[in-house]
């Protein structure tokens, strides 16, 4: 994959087709520690031990059209390639976490990629399920949480093309502030 934002969307989504009504974005952005940290956890079914174990084999999929699944490993081998890990925590019944890390000024980091689309790719795809994106950067942080979103919205579908544009509009405000 290209950019961080594209792994995090293909994990985010694999929560979502395990069942998650709720998926937490957090992204930690810290230049003069020199770390980058992704986290991704959802409430979806979670994984089994036996499978957990052999899940960032490319070989291991629940997916049943096709025999390969390649994102989880090719997020690893991003971090690893920045001098950092991924670890993925899964318990049944209570979800997943997977939490990249990497050196953040590495020469070989991939960028972190259009946050925004990724965002506004989840919620609108995705009406039913909740997304609380928080990203912090420096010390100054941002956070986007559609379960406040929808209170205010009462009766009005989350992804209706005029609410897409104003969470579109916060997003792109909320991310430049903290830049």
């Amino acid at each position: 994959m290209e950019d961080i934002s594209l792994h995090i969307l293909d994990v985010a989504e694999n929560g979502i087709r395990a069942g998650a009504s709720l998926v937490q974005i957090s992204i930690r952005e810290d230049v003069a520690s020199d770390e980058l940290v992704v986290t991704i956890q959802d409430n979806g079914r979670g994984m089994e031990p036996d499978f957990l174990k052999n899940v960032l084999d490319p070989f291991v999929t629940t997916r049943t059209t096709r025999k390969v699944g390649l994102g989880l490993s090719l997020f690893q081998q991003s971090a690893m390639e920045a001098d950092g890990d991924l670890v993925i925590e899964s318990k049944v019944g209570l979800g997943t976490t997977v939490k990249a890390r990497m050196r953040h000024g590495h020469i070989d980091r991939k960028p972190l990629g259009n946050m925004v689309e990724t965002m506004l790719t989840l919620i609108e795809g995705n009406p039913n399920v909740d997304f609380v994106y928080t990203h912090v950067k420096n010390g100054k942080g941002y956070v986007l949480d559609t379960r406040t979103l929808r209170q205010e919205l009462e009766e009005v579908p989350i992804n209706s093309p005029a609410v897409i544009e104003l969470i579109k509009q916060d997003l792109l405000t909320g991310l430049q502030e903290i830049q």
